[in-house]
């Protein structure tokens, strides 16, 4: 295994030498996303989730679909929810699979009707049991269609998507940027990175997007590893590149829970704060409907439980006093 000079070395090389002393952060928005709970033992868990990153004041917490649509009323349930019964901000996810358009236009105007302001707004992945995505008749073939339907129903705030390392079915990377200017063009407000391990990847891309002509917020988003197998696979599936480093910094820690823990957080962190160490100022956390490691995370990146707002920073001062 690893020893722990040599995870130092691994770790400092992946993120470009940064000192471990460095001042924390206090300039840093973050957001949250869940998934919706498919049992009463999963709903608890999702709940103790929030209510333990709700002290963070995110910027934003939202929740996911399942493939092919398949959580659609509970993701409902679960924005709802969180609009009626916390101070949190939800965005709900949207997507173009398995609904028509006046399905998802009643679905939007049924947000727009409790609140919900912020959509991401995303193609969305095939059912399981298809090879391919195919758009649904009748329905928003793709997401830059479903961002110009939820703009003529109502000015809502849209998130949409982005790949740094493209997108598996994109015909090139060149295609896939096309594409997501599609979706910046129709009024999406930002993207939201797939996750990524090499900080240079994502700080590559935004280079190429600006070029491109892309001049909204381009968000890292961030996937703490608590399980690497688990990871290896989501990776797979999205065209997401695991570093050579990675895999050997979780080498034999299968059974060993705790120690793996301590390093997904020290790799977590590393990669946060080389992406703050380049400029970014905002992270999109893809939870896992875990909290703790998210919660440990934000801590180290100066993200913590203000109890006065005259003690936060000025950045997140001037967050909470803008007018909504």
């Amino acid at each position: 295994m690893t020893d722990l000079k040599d995870l130092a070395r691994t770790l400092a090389a992946a993120h470009g030498g940064l000192p471990i002393a460095s001042p924390l952060p206090r300039d840093v928005e973050v957001s949250f996303e869940f998934f919706p709970p498919r049992t009463e033992k999963m709903e608890q868990t999702l709940w103790t989730c929030i209510e333990r990153l709700a002290t963070l004041e995110p910027a934003y917490v939202s929740v996911t679909y399942g493939a092919g649509g398949s959580t659609r009323e509970r993701t409902h349930a679960t924005v709802l929810r969180i609009r009626s019964e916390t101070s949190l901000e939800p965005a709900a996810h949207l997507t173009c699979v398995g609904a028509d358009r006046d399905e998802i236009d009643e679905v939007a105007r049924t947000y727009w009707d409790a609140g919900i302001r912020h959509i991401v707004a995303l193609r969305g992945d095939p059912p399981e049991d298809a090879d391919r995505y195919e758009p649904h008749p009748g329905g928003y073939a793709y997401a830059s269609d479903l961002v110009a339907g939820l703009k003529r129903i109502a000015d809502f705030d849209i998130s949409v998507a982005a790949y740094p390392e493209t997108h598996p079915e994109a015909a090139s990377a060149e295609a896939d940027l096309d594409n997501l200017k599609r979706k910046i063009d129709a009024g999406a407000s930002r993207a939201i990175t797939q996750f990524f391990f090499d900080v240079d990847t994502y700080f590559r891309f935004v280079e190429r997007a600006r070029a491109a002509g892309i001049s909204v917020s381009i968000i890292p988003g961030i996937l703490p590893v608590t399980n690497f197998a688990q990871v290896a696979r989501f990776a797979d599936a999205c065209g997401a590149a695991v570093p050579a480093w990675m895999a050997e910094v979780f080498e034999n820690l299968d059974d060993a829970p705790e120690t793996r823990r301590l390093v997904a957080a020290s790799v977590a962190i590393e990669q946060c704060r080389a992406l703050h160490a380049g400029g970014v100022r905002q992270f999109h956390f893809y939870t896992l409907n875990r909290a703790e490691l998210a919660f440990a995370i934000c801590h180290v990146l100066g993200v913590r439980p203000w109890q006065d707002i005259d003690r936060r920073p000025e950045a997140v001062q001037r967050s909470a006093e803008a007018p909504t």
